[in-house]
């Protein structure tokens, strides 16, 4: 199976071409040949349980880490000036960590940004921070446990410096694995997609549910970033596309409600060293940073370096 098929099946919009398996390839391999020089001792202890502060969960397990995986993984350290002076903490964190570019990814068979069927990019209505519902012809609301995502956008090719004013594009599946707008039943239904703005920080956030497992995929989120919110309707002109994955702890906790029994049947089929996109790495530089519970919901947060 490529990286640029998803695994429940082939689609009519699939397929990306040569072009950009090529594209995904090459990031890969230089990825890895970062890894290879060296940064790959520091990704390790960055992942490795106590090696450094604060309560979150990880792909293992619960365990102490300060930071995501994505974040903590490079040994290179940008200058402190690099950071505004309103930045918060975990801005000024996340620069401190910044080398590292996020993998690019398949954009998969549902992404609904024009490149594959329907274009969610254009409606009037897309760009928000609550995705839960739909918006235009429908208001239905996709129930599951709450999440909140938050995203801190760094350019690596100018010091680490905040993407400000840079836009994501974010979508997922249902707690039952299926996306809107592509599968059956659902597609005059728009939810869990959206697009919101980097801040002065590169920060942005997106309120949603927890996603569903389905056989084939880890439990993830796809996103896409742009450089401006004007380019965010041109799929063409996207900086990067990549996935965040769902730390193991927290998917055991989700699936065990009530709700995603389909979930808690297909979870346990494909590992992380298993998945057709995480697999390679263990998605060492996209495993976000979660805290909370499923009577409570989770957080998650992530360093995306471009």
């Amino acid at each position: 199976m490529t990286k640029n098929q998803d695994s429940r099946g082939p689609h009519p919009y699939h397929d990306r071409g040569l072009e950009f398996d090529l594209s995904v390839l090459l990031s890969r391999r230089r990825t890895l040949g970062v890894l290879i020089g060296g940064g790959a001792a520091v990704a390790l202890a960055a992942c490795t349980p106590g090696a450094g502060s604060g309560t979150s969960s990880t792909a293992s397990g619960t365990s102490t880490a300060a930071a995501s995986p994505g974040a903590t993984a490079s040994s290179t350290t940008a200058p402190a000036s690099s950071a505004p002076a309103s930045a918060s903490a975990t801005v000024t964190r996340a620069i401190a960590e910044c080398g590292v570019e996020i993998p690019q990814e398949t954009s998969g068979p549902f992404p609904g940004d024009g490149s594959n069927g329907p274009n969610v990019l254009e409606a009037s209505g897309v760009v928000r921070q609550d995705i839960t519902t739909s918006f235009g012809t429908s208001n239905t609301k996709a129930p599951g446990v709450p999440l909140k995502v938050t995203l801190t956008l760094l350019n690596n090719s100018n010091g680490c410096k905040p993407l400000a004013g840079a836009a994501v594009y974010a979508w997922h599946c249902d707690r039952d694995g299926k996306y809107s707008m592509y599968d059956n039943d659902l597609e005059n239904e728009n939810y869990l997609r959206g697009v919101q703005e980097a801040d002065a920080n590169g920060q942005l956030s997106f309120t949603t549910i927890f996603p569903g497992a389905y056989n084939g995929r880890w439990p993830h989120i796809h996103f896409e970033v742009f450089e401006s919110m004007s380019n965010a309707t041109d799929a063409g002109r996207v900086l990067r596309v990549s996935q965040i994955a769902l730390t193991e702890a927290a998917c055991k906790d989700v699936y065990a409600s009530a709700g995603y029994e389909t979930s808690a049947r297909n979870f346990p089929n494909t590992p992380l060293t298993r998945d057709n996109v995480f697999g390679n790495d263990g998605g060492i530089y996209q495993l976000a940073t979660m805290t909370g519970s499923a009577s409570g919901g989770y957080t998650a947060t992530l360093n995306v370096t471009v």
